[in-house]
């Protein structure tokens, strides 16, 4: 039997870049965000190295983003306006698609107030290795601001599948 030497996930995490900080640091919630992703690249950079689904990598950056923005209530996958689905119009998603009706969305994460019209903050997350346009992210966030009155929108690529690190960043 051979030993194995031992793996920490923890070495292979890039921190983010000052200029990516100091990019997040252009808008109110940008201070919390940012520590909240610290968090996410030093206690869980597993996740992104093994390219764990999405869901799993938002759910524990929701995690740490409520413990610096202590004063919203933090939601994963969200999907209500009060007490109605939130709704935004098919076109804003599909602009080539002449199918108009509501389609039902459900925001990666989000800082609010359940049951009110205070809406903080929405997160769209998309991994490297995903093969998904992130346009279509993007025009979700447009439509959460425009239609939802988000205050704020934030669009992340995370790296993974062997690297842990934000790979782009995009206030909307």
């Amino acid at each position: 039997m051979v030993a194995m030497e031992a793996f920490s996930f923890e070495s292979v995490f890039r921190p983010l870049l000052a200029e990516q900080e100091a990019y997040l640091r252009l808008y109110p919630p940008g201070e919390a965000v940012l520590l909240a992703l610290r968090d996410l690249l030093e206690r869980d950079s597993r996740l992104l190295y093994i390219d764990a689904n999405e869901r799993s990598i938002t759910f524990r950056f929701a995690m740490h983003l409520q413990s610096h923005l202590r004063e919203w209530e933090i939601d994963c996958e969200f999907n209500r306006d009060g007490v109605e689905p939130k709704r935004l119009g098919h076109m804003e998603l599909y602009p080539d698609s002449e199918d108009e009706e509501a389609k039902t969305v459900f925001p990666d994460v989000i800082a609010h107030r359940r049951g009110k019209k205070e809406n903080f903050l929405v997160v769209e997350f998309k991994k490297s290795t995903s093969h998904v346009d992130r346009s279509i992210d993007r025009r979700k966030l447009l439509g959460y601001k425009r239609q939802l009155g988000y205050e704020h929108a934030l669009f992340v690529e995370v790296g993974s599948g062997g690297q842990a690190s934000i790979t782009s960043l995009e206030w909307i």
